[in-house]
């Protein structure tokens, strides 16, 4: 279904190139040194245990470079080892443009069409709304454009299949129109990687590596996180009251495998400059001593980059404060917005203590990949910005220092509505009930199983058996869960009475389960 706003593609391809910022004088020193020192000092500013930082211009590698460590020494651990070109970070959500481009190599091959309907190859997909389910084709699955809203819970609060996983949609109710708006989903992606394991006969995992990371030569870079056993990869951080720890989330971090084609690969410098020079190239690809060889043919590389829908301003990144983008749009699976005259690509990868982003300068045939070890580490976009401006537009802005002050001001305005929420605390209540009466099961097709005990003499909860934590009492029948997985924080965990005084619910921030009345381990398990 095409969209009338989609003229934009027009004015962008005339859009008038005049910088937005005033310009400094170039620079006499080498930019590549130059640059390279202002990536130290920002890992050190950010305070970001290891880092790498890939720039490609026009074919060649102009900078693949390992910064800090891979994780913090531990008490008695000794020292860590360095981060180098080699060492693997997770590619997150940037790896939803290769997702797109793996069934872009199946259109190629006719196998598949942009707006084939989804049911054509997964007869059994559904969403909410039967009308939706008819109407989405292969292309809406990956602009987050569907209606339906983010249903993370299904993969990064469980462990269940993927193809329960997708089986579990159709119980997820819209949150707006069908391509009437924008907002992030995983899922579909996960569909999307359905799609192509039908048309090409092989599972995802097997088709990113065999038709993608072989012919590129990406040969450390792993399509599955269970694929990581190599010692050389980054360990996952996050900081806490200002200290930055490292969690060990082996589990947490698997979780991702389950919606692989949406966030699960990993790579390194040495193998993500193949993939970069080739999104830049037209497709196009050659290793050492072969001809040029092309991974999409030039128009179906092309429609991977041309604006699919307009993204809202709240589902665009905090970034727009600054660079002020006229338009915002999402290509396949690349985030795009006009940036001092120019168009650019980009898009970021957050996974628990992990980040990534691929930017693209296209009209100077300029990229950037930037990868940490520090939850939502926001010096990505400053360094890709950063990037931008010293290899092609011959500028030399602070970002690093601007985005440290708008991402330390929406954290303090985060800390305060933290604080106002504290206060809306009734003091000197206690539970309805004894402690012992909201002891049991509770369970929701869609969001599955909780289960409540009682240890050492204070609730115990437990979704999932994935995300697990003590509820500490709140006010009247509202406790407050302290994960065990500490980096996730604090969440409310409300019980819900019946007419009777019955424990009947529970809402654990926005999830809203059952009591099963037989006691634990009766409840629905399934979506099925």
């Amino acid at each position: 279904m095409k969209q009338p706003y989609l003229i934009l593609w027009l004015f962008l391809a005339g859009f008038t190139k005049q910088p937005l910022f005033a310009q400094s004088k170039k620079s006499t020193t080498n930019p590549v040194a130059q640059y390279d020192a202002y990536v130290q000092q920002a890992v050190r500013d950010w305070k970001v245990p290891g880092l790498t930082v890939t720039v490609i211009k026009d074919g060649n590698v102009l900078l693949k470079k390992g910064y800090g460590i891979r994780e913090l020494p531990r008490a008695g651990s000794g020292k860590s080892e360095a981060v180098d070109t080699q060492t693997l970070f997770a590619m997150a959500s940037t790896t939803k443009a290769m997702t797109a481009a793996c069934l872009g190599m199946m259109v190629d091959e006719g196998k598949l069409r942009w707006d084939d309907p989804v049911t054509n190859y997964l007869p059994d997909f559904q969403v909410y709304d039967p009308a939706v389910t008819r109407e989405l084709r292969v292309r809406d699955l990956l602009i987050h454009n569907t209606g339906v809203g983010n249903a993370d819970v299904l993969w990064a609060a469980m462990t269940i299949p993927s193809d329960e996983i997708l089986h579990r949609m159709r119980l997820v109710k819209p949150s707006y129109s069908f391509r009437s708006g924008f907002i992030y989903q995983n899922i579909m992606y996960l569909a999307a990687g359905k799609v192509l394991e039908k048309v090409s006969g092989m599972p995802w995992h097997v088709f990113i590596r065999t038709r993608l990371f072989e012919p590129l030569g990406m040969r450390r870079t792993k399509a599955l996180f269970g694929e990581v056993t190599d010692a050389n990869r980054a360990k996952p951080h996050v900081t806490i009251n200002d200290t930055v720890r490292a969690i060990n989330s082996i589990k947490e971090e698997g979780l991702v495998d389950a919606v692989g084609p949406a966030g699960s690969v990993w790579t390194c410098p040495d193998d993500i400059a193949a993939w970069m020079q080739c999104m830049l190239d037209s497709g196009r690809y050659h290793n050492a001593g072969s001809p040029v060889k092309t991974l999409l043919k030039p128009a179906t590389w092309a429609e991977l980059f041309k604006p699919q829908t307009l993204v809202t301003d709240a589902e665009f990144y905090p970034t727009q404060l600054l660079t002020k983008p006229v338009w915002k749009t999402y290509g396949l699976g690349w985030f795009q917005q006009d940036y001092r005259g120019h168009r650019i690509n980009y898009h970021t990868g957050s996974l628990t203590g992990m980040v990534a982003i691929h930017g693209q300068l296209p009209d100077q045939k300029l990229a950037v990949y930037v990868q940490g070890n520090l939850d939502h580490a926001e010096l990505r976009h400053a360094l890709m910005f950063r990037a931008f401006d010293a290899f092609a537009l011959g500028l030399s802005n602070d970002w690093s220092a601007d985005l440290q002050k708008l991402y330390g001001g929406l954290k303090q305005k985060a800390r305060l509505a933290e604080r106002k929420a504290d206060s809306t605390r009734v003091l000197n209540t206690k539970p309805s009930l004894p402690l012992t009466a909201y002891v049991g099961s509770y369970t929701d097709p869609l969001y599955g199983k909780a289960d409540v005990s009682l240890r050492d003499g204070k609730l115990y909860f437990s979704l999932n058996d994935v995300m697990t934590g003590y509820l500490d009492h709140w006010h009247y029948d509202t406790f407050r869960l302290a994960y065990d997985q500490f980096w996730n924080g604090k969440d409310p965990v409300s019980f819900i009475l019946d007419a009777k005084g019955k424990v009947a619910k529970l809402n654990n921030a926005g999830l809203e389960l059952t009591r099963v009345p037989d006691g634990p381990g009766k409840g629905l398990q399934s979506g099925k």
